[in-house]
């Protein structure tokens, strides 16, 4: 029983946080949303379920080349006007599967990419 109010919390907790993403809500007065600074993309630990404090935050715009980056990871596109960041395969930004439009995040299994980009608008 313990474990299905577990999986219960933790699903109603992501219900939330997507509600949150899709809603536009940078979350608090500061612009920052689990932690990511606005303005910024976050890569959270693996399986850190929900975000609450990012590994990796990337501000510049490029490719960032990832490493030891393995398994179920939140990255969340805190970025403004319409900035995107893109997850690739490749390294320095090569072959990009999945696109984060600004105020969004993913869960997103991190083993097969190398590189994330921030691109402008």
């Amino acid at each position: 029983m313990r474990r299905i109010t577990h999986v219960a919390a933790a699903l109603a907790l992501a219900a939330a946080a997507l509600t949150t993403l899709t809603a536009g809500s940078a979350g608090a007065a500061d612009g920052s949303w689990a932690n990511c600074p606005y303005g910024a993309v976050c890569v959270y630990p693996q399986n850190q379920d929900p975000a609450a404090s990012p590994s990796a935050v990337y501000w510049s715009y490029g490719a960032h080349n990832l490493s030891n980056q393995y398994g179920n990871h939140w990255v969340l596109n805190n970025q403004s006007g319409g900035a995107h960041a893109h997850l690739c395969r490749g390294s320095g930004g090569a072959d990009c599967v999945y696109d984060i439009a600004a105020q969004h995040g993913v869960w997103y299994d991190l083993g097969p990419i190398n590189s994330i980009t921030l691109d402008r608008p």
